[in-house]
């Protein structure tokens, strides 16, 4: 045993603010545009053989804050549990839960007081409160952070204020004073500044530029910005019907059945709040972009059918989950092409398009803009590299599936994004989910160097998986609009109904995802999702697995991957917490598709991240339970980690099945997790 502890520490990134690509907004009354729909009434989710315990719960506000404090009382036992060193320190961000009581707890870190950029945690436990999983965006150990400064604070801020203008940002100002930070998203924790820099974009968009600079050597680690431009018009989704409130003969934007969501008039200004949209009657608009009140009617519609969507189909009280609206501001600046969504004022802002003509209101840019903001209070996807791409995807997909969701006969439910914008000027859609390399720049499959992509383009693969999913490859036509979906390898790929598609995204989003999930990191979660909700072996298992193939992520259920030719592979990457001296724990995979019994020269994939590997037994546990002993504990072996790849002769096993690798921590002071879990099939 060691007198003193040696402890590990999780980590996960969790950087950008907000994001943007369309927006719009809703609420009740009387609005009009053409002859169009209200809010569609609450309806159940298609996901019909899901296990129920494993759907989202709806929790009310009330009970999302219970949640919290609970999980609040206990970080610092948690921390002590996940072995964070002693000048760590857990914020509790958020929980959500499943319907049989799994609790899945976002956490922020701290090391000797200052933010961790890239430490946050998401830790899954079940019902008895047992830590069941660990998801974190880095491995690298948060430990011997000198936190004395080298460089002044000013000159983190003229580095910050010279990144601003290189991009062509104007009136060009600190938001905010350099903070000291500890970056971890990158690798090793260095000290750093985080500069916030205001003003405007190039294109007049709001600036809000963080750029991060060592603190040490004043080095620039990495900027980001945290309003993201994108695209997004609606003229009209008919008429509809509105959520208001009256206030003795005055009427409001104020939707006080969806957390009070408002909408301002900004009458082209590019600051403040604007006017709240208030008259003596009812009715908003007239259907036509010269009456302002039309664009403040599509983006209040457009902001309820989303809320709506989110609350009924996946049981989310608003954005945050804490039942308070965001708001929403129309006519932003002169001819502007763009809207928004920003962090900072919890809002989404509109423009009014080119000679202020075509208000970026259309229900899918509302939904785009919205999600970009659920991102944020989840995920928090960093909007950079392959992360960026599914962050951006995510908005494109919970697009899709409110159009749908909506039912509006102004504007049907369709795989095509931004449709009704013709940004462009040529009547096309601004992406395609079915092949995305129709709009000219978007990827339609995954490669090596796709994060070195614009984030907009590296969302394609993502797009075409969701697609692939709901919809299967090949030739179709879905609400009067004509598809055909390749796939990497020709190979057919079956549907599962979008429906589905979108509630394993979402589960995925809130309960697997971390700031830096890649592609690979997607696949994963996906996968480990469809295996709670539908069962390993299950048809929409082996869906997820094929549409991800599809876009060359993976490979098919029994085929070969890169660099394994002719294998047949199966994996889990979810992490696993081992706890210290405690009972057993196991990761599973399922095997499916391969004729007859296991062979002799089964090859066992094992990657363990723990501080002292003699505390560790590990077996592999074949379908019928017999066990077969990988490694032994011993109090000798003070190094690192388990990552070996050992093989069994398992030829008496049937080989479909679930396999576990089964680890049990014998020791005390000592902590890690399963990182992840393999079986090669020659």
């Amino acid at each position: 045993m060691r007198s003193t502890p040696s402890r590990r520490a999780t980590a996960t990134g969790a950087l950008i603010a907000a994001a943007a690509m369309l927006a719009v907004g809703v609420q009740t009354g009387s609005a009009t545009a053409a002859d169009g729909q209200g809010i569609p009434a609450p309806r159940s989710q298609a996901a019909a053989q899901a296990d129920p315990g494993a759907l989202p719960a709806d929790l009310s506000p009330a009970q999302r804050t219970a949640l919290i404090r609970a999980a609040d009382a206990r970080k610092a036992a948690k921390a002590k549990e996940l072995g964070l060193g002693a000048q760590e320190k857990l914020v509790v961000r958020d929980v959500v839960q499943d319907r049989d009581g799994t609790t899945h707890t976002r956490y922020e870190r701290t090391y000797a007081g200052l933010p961790v950029l890239g430490g946050d945690l998401l830790v899954t436990e079940n019902t008895s409160g047992r830590t069941e999983s660990v998801a974190k965006a880095s491995r690298a150990e948060l430990k011997n952070v000198d936190t004395t400064a080298d460089v002044a604070p000013v000159t983190a801020e003229r580095q910050a204020l010279t990144a601003a203008r290189a991009e062509g940002s104007k009136a060009t100002e600190p938001e905010r004073a350099p903070r000291k930070v500890v970056w971890l998203a990158e690798g090793k924790p260095v000290l750093a500044y985080e500069t916030v820099v205001g003003g405007l974009q190039h294109d007049g968009t709001p600036n809000e530029l963080h750029v991060v600079t060592d603190a040490t050597t004043g080095e620039k680690l990495y900027e980001w910005q945290a309003v993201h431009n994108g695209t997004g018009n609606t003229m009209y989704s008919g008429q509809v019907t509105l959520g208001t409130a009256q206030s003795g003969s005055s009427y409001t934007l104020t939707d006080t059945a969806r957390g009070s969501h408002k909408t301002y008039n900004l009458n082209r200004g590019t600051s403040g709040t604007g006017t709240l949209f208030s008259g003596a009657d009812d009715t908003w608009g007239d259907g036509t972009p010269s009456n302002l009140e039309t664009a403040g009617a599509d983006a209040h519609y457009g902001a309820a059918l989303t809320w709506d969507y989110f609350k009924n189909v996946h049981g989310r009280s608003g954005i945050r989950g804490d039942g308070v609206g965001a708001y929403s501001r129309v006519h932003y600046g002169n001819n502007y092409v763009n809207a928004f969504w920003q962090d900072s004022c919890f809002c989404m802002t509109y423009g009014d398009g080119a000679n202020n003509a075509k208000p970026l209101t259309s229900i899918d840019v509302a939904a785009h803009e919205m999600t970009h903001g659920l991102t944020s209070v989840t995920a928090r996807l960093v909007y950079s590299g392959e992360s960026g791409g599914l962050n951006e995807a995510t908005s494109d997909i919970f697009a899709a599936a409110v159009e749908f969701y909506g039912n509006n006969a102004k504007d049907p439910g369709d795989y095509l994004v931004g449709e009704k914008i013709d940004i462009r000027g040529n009547g096309t859609p601004l992406r395609y989910m079915d092949k995305p390399s129709k709009d000219g720049s978007s990827k339609d499959y995954w490669y090596s160097g796709i994060g070195s992509v614009d984030v907009h383009y590296s969302s394609g693969p993502a797009n075409h998986w969701f697609y692939l999913l709901s919809e299967g490859s090949g030739a179709k036509t879905v609400n009067g609009v004509s598809y055909d979906s390749p796939t990497s390898d020709g190979l057919p790929v079956t549907g599962i109904g979008r429906d589905k598609a979108a509630l394993i995204w979402f589960k995925a989003l809130t309960t697997k995802f971390t700031s830096t999930t890649n592609y690979a990191g997607a696949r994963a979660g996906t996968v480990a999702v469809a295996t709670e909700l539908y069962g390993a072996g299950s048809p929409e298992v082996l869906a997820v697995e094929n549409a991800w193939a599809g876009v060359n992520v993976g490979a098919r259920p029994g085929d070969g991957g890169p660099g394994e030719p002719g294998g047949k592979v199966f994996e889990n990457n979810t992490d696993v917490s081992i706890p210290d001296a405690g009972a057993a724990v196991t990761s599973s995979v399922s095997v499916t598709g391969v004729t007859g019994n296991a062979p002799s020269t089964l090859k066992v994939g094992v990657d363990i991240v723990h501080t002292w590997r003699g505390d560790l037994v590990v077996d592999l546990i074949a379908p019928d339970g017999s066990a077969y002993r990988l490694k032994s504990a011993s109090g000798s072996d003070s190094a690192d980690n388990v990552q070996e790849t050992y093989t069994v002769n398992a030829s008496s096993e049937v080989a479909n099945g679930t396999w576990k690798l089964r680890v049990q921590d014998t020791a005390r002071y000592d902590t890690g997790y399963i990182n992840s879990f393999k079986l090669t099939f020659p």
